[in-house]
């Protein structure tokens, strides 16, 4: 099997996964502000890093999976300097700042688990660290790279970029942002435009505020997450993921930043998904086309024209490549929708496949099944790879279907390759992209109950009680289920 390989944003092409542990695998992800609830915006990279985590574990890594939650500050340098979201928030909603923090934060873990994201092994808290972040402005100014103003403190990215690759990730170079920087609040307070704040001082009417060597305040953005992500995973640790949006000016910041501390870029590989739109017009507040994921469950959002499921969203998100844009709609979504309904069958119908032989009738047969269950592995080693590796499943689909209606023999392939082909659909769907069966709760009982049934008809039929029989399957039929007798006298019942 390829070695996994993984497009590395900071070097622009994909590189060879080597860990800095041997067996062992740092990850931080960017987690959301929790100033209102998650849309459709947070399920493409924590579905995306969810996969990620899932399938470097699959590859006998050890993994510690950090993702943040940001409950203070997020003034964001293309914004209004000075606002903080969580506090701005808590005022509309006539609730203590910690309060709408919790609130939101319960609301994305909600979501989440909906979508069948894993836990991260852990989940730092802005506000909990307060004095890690703190600690490292004071490095960074007693390294020359950081001044005060007034109580706020500023990154000095001049005096970075003379002495360090400043904009190597993003592409951005120095002078352009000084074309492009807009007159922000605090501008005057700078000694360069292009400067960002890692601490703001709070005026009278901000809430959430801290005590700090430079007054009252509160942090910046990207200083909280440069500041997480060493405590828990080290100067310098193996992956930083995230969305496209966040490349400039937060990753960026991040690794200058880290690299005054540390003495390192934060990270060896930089991991972006590509961003989502919805009928082909980017999501933005802007365009009144941002999607809440209680919306999209329900439906209730006018450019829905119906509730989608969490694992139809999550399936639709693995069928497009993570660094490919990807547009919401509501012909794919349906598209998706009947696609994982009709792959979930096939599985269904695999799991009670028996038989075949040791050597296979249909060796051509054989050779291409086995062939594209291999290739699997070799798409994910190819930078996750999820778009292709379902399209072998849908390949591999009508051979299911075809033994299930005895259009060829089970033994048309080995009883080794059937082995293979029940390991691989249920490792790759359930483990590796995490879809599951969101009616399998019900429709265990539902299916128990129905075997149940059955198997008292087959009984009664045996005894030639035919009332019974006849009963059983006409009241059956007028609750749309079609009982169905075979021809080897076994029955089956499918949802009219």
């Amino acid at each position: 099997m390829s070695s996994l390989k993984v497009y590395n944003s900071y070097t622009r092409h994909k590189d060879v996964f080597e860990p800095i542990t041997p067996g062992h695998v740092g990850i931080y992800v960017c987690g959301p502000t929790v100033s209102g609830e998650s849309h459709l915006g947070h399920a493409r990279p924590y579905v995306t890093f969810d996969v990620v985590y899932r399938y470097l574990m699959h590859l006998g890594y050890k993994v510690r999976y950090v993702r943040n939650i940001t409950d203070a500050g997020h003034f964001e340098e293309e914004g209004r300097e000075a606002e903080d979201k969580i506090a701005t928030k808590a005022v509309i909603e006539k609730l203590e700042p910690m309060e709408l923090v919790q609130k939101y934060t319960n609301l994305f873990h909600w979501a989440m688990h909906e979508l069948n994201n894993l836990d991260p092994s852990i989940e730092p808290t802005a506000t909990g660290h307060i004095i890690e972040q703190i600690t490292m402005i004071q490095e960074i100014m007693q390294e020359g790279y950081a001044y005060e103003v007034n109580g706020s403190v500023y990154f000095d990215v001049k005096k970075f970029a003379a002495n360090y690759n400043y904009g190597k990730l993003s592409g951005r170079i120095l002078d352009d942002l000084l074309e492009t920087t807009r007159d922000l609040e605090g501008q005057d307070e700078k000694r360069n435009r292009q400067d960002f704040a890692l601490w703001k001082s709070a005026p009278p009417e901000h809430i959430m505020r801290w005590q700090s060597p430079w007054g009252e305040g509160f942090p910046g953005w990207h200083i909280e997450c440069s500041a997480m992500a060493t405590k828990y995973l080290g100067k310098q640790f193996d992956i930083h993921g995230g969305g496209m949006d966040l490349l400039f000016p937060h990753h960026e910041s991040e690794i200058a930043q880290s690299t005054i501390c540390n003495k390192h870029v934060p990270a060896r590989y930089w991991v972006h998904n590509n961003m989502i739109t919805v009928n082909g017009r980017k999501m933005g507040k802007s365009y009144n086309n941002q999607i809440r994921l209680t919306e999209m469950f329900s439906g209730n959002h006018p450019l829905l024209q119906k509730g989608y499921s969490p694992m139809t969203i999550r399936f639709f998100i693995l069928q497009t490549h993570y660094r490919s844009t990807l547009d919401f709609g509501n012909d794919a979504l349906q598209a998706a929708e009947k696609g994982l309904k009709r792959l979930w069958e096939a599985y269904d119908v695999l799991k009670k496949i028996h038989g075949g032989d040791e050597k296979p009738e249909d060796e051509a047969l054989d050779a291409k099944v086995r062939k594209q269950l291999l290739e699997m592995d070799e798409f994910m080693n190819d930078d996750f790879h999820t778009a292709k590796v379902l399209a072998n499943m849908f390949d591999l689909t009508p051979v299911i279907n075809s033994i299930k209606d005895k259009h060829i023999s089970v033994s048309a392939i080995s009883s080794g390759t059937l082995d293979l082909l029940q390991s691989y659909f249920k490792n790759y769907l359930e483990n590796i992209l995490g879809l599951k069966d969101e009616t399998s709760s019900g429709n265990d009982k539902l299916g128990g109950a129905l075997e149940l049934l059955i198997q008292i008809r087959k009984e009664a039929k045996g005894r030639k009680d035919y009332t019974t029989s006849d009963k059983i399957r006409n009241q059956l039929h007028e609750l749309g289920i079609l009982l169905k007798d075979d021809k080897d006298g076994s029955m089956s019942y499918t949802f009219a």
